[in-house]
């Protein structure tokens, strides 16, 4: 891919995006407030779009007193856990793939009484939601939805994305050379997650405001839907970090007693055989 440096990019909050309910046509939402605004989207734009409102379209909205046991349901691996005075924060791969606290299961911007679940598919929805705007729009956009997650060493959270469609989520600079003529080996610009912690500045988590515009970035879009987020998580063979301390420790100390068990059988019995050896071979001896 051609590469052109963008001097200035625009991060542009889209107001006037209502409390969304089960079933709304976010084509239709989102396309409204943009006109309201006066905002026509262009070939090379980029929309950020809140997980919250894609769940709550997609009725992933349940009962806050089954929280645990949701958080249970969406989980496939434990990462680590820690108690605290009110209850357990556990860090687990969720079915989406990503790694997150409480498989990304979340009680802010929904309505009292109620928790969020992430989207089903975030990358299937992105592509719904990107092939419904190019068409109502005409222009060739990118759609990337983001979710809020922790980070190890660092305090705070950053948006990071979950779905996308028609963007270009690692810009892989490998093979390059920098501005010193030096080869690049290993550099991959994770920009999908970029760009969702950049729109974050004017969406906020309180503002009503889960819909940003980004323009200046034509480079990242293209004719493609099938650009997924999740191919910003990293492989099982290449995480460093794939449990947490205690849980590590755990798994180290089981599997070092099981290897340990299983020498000293195997130990027991190679010491066990020459006895009977002996014992068979000393009885016929003594019969001579």
């Amino acid at each position: 891919m051609a590469r052109s440096h963008a001097a200035e990019i625009r991060l542009i909050g889209v107001e006037g995006i209502p409390e969304i309910s089960p079933g709304d046509d976010l084509v239709t939402v989102i396309a409204s407030a943009l006109d309201a605004q006066e905002l026509s989207l262009e070939d090379g734009d980029i929309l950020v779009v809140t997980s919250k409102i894609v769940s709550k379209a997609e009725g992933r909205v349940i009962a806050a007193t089954d929280r645990e046991e949701a958080i249970t349901r969406e989980t496939v691996r434990l990462v680590a856990s820690r108690a605290y005075p009110g209850g357990v924060t556990r860090i687990v791969e969720n079915r989406q793939g990503i790694v997150q606290a409480a498989a990304g299961v979340d009680a802010s911007n929904t309505p009292d009484g109620t928790v969020l679940l992430l989207p089903e598919d975030p990358d299937a929805s992105a592509r719904a939601l990107c092939a419904g705007l190019r068409q109502a729009s005409g222009a060739r956009i990118g759609i990337v939805i983001s979710d809020t997650l922790g980070r190890a060493w660092r305090e705070g959270q950053i948006d990071a994305a979950i779905g996308a469609a028609g963007v270009i989520v690692i810009d892989d600079l490998r093979g390059s050379t920098d501005t010193f003529g030096q080869t690049l080996s290993v550099t991959q610009a994770a920009t999908g997650d970029e760009l969702a912690s950049a729109t974050d500045l004017v969406k906020g988590k309180a503002t009503g405001m889960p819909v940003a515009l980004v323009r200046g970035l034509p480079r990242l879009v293209v004719d493609s839907l099938d650009t997924p987020a999740r191919a910003l998580v990293r492989r099982p063979e290449g995480d460093m970090f794939r449990l947490g301390t205690d849980e590590a420790h755990a798994q180290g100390f089981a599997e070092g007693y099981g290897q340990g068990l299983a020498d000293a059988r195997r130990g027991h019995r190679a010491g066990a055989r020459p006895s009977r050896v002996r014992l068979r071979a000393r009885s016929r001896w003594n019969a001579r």
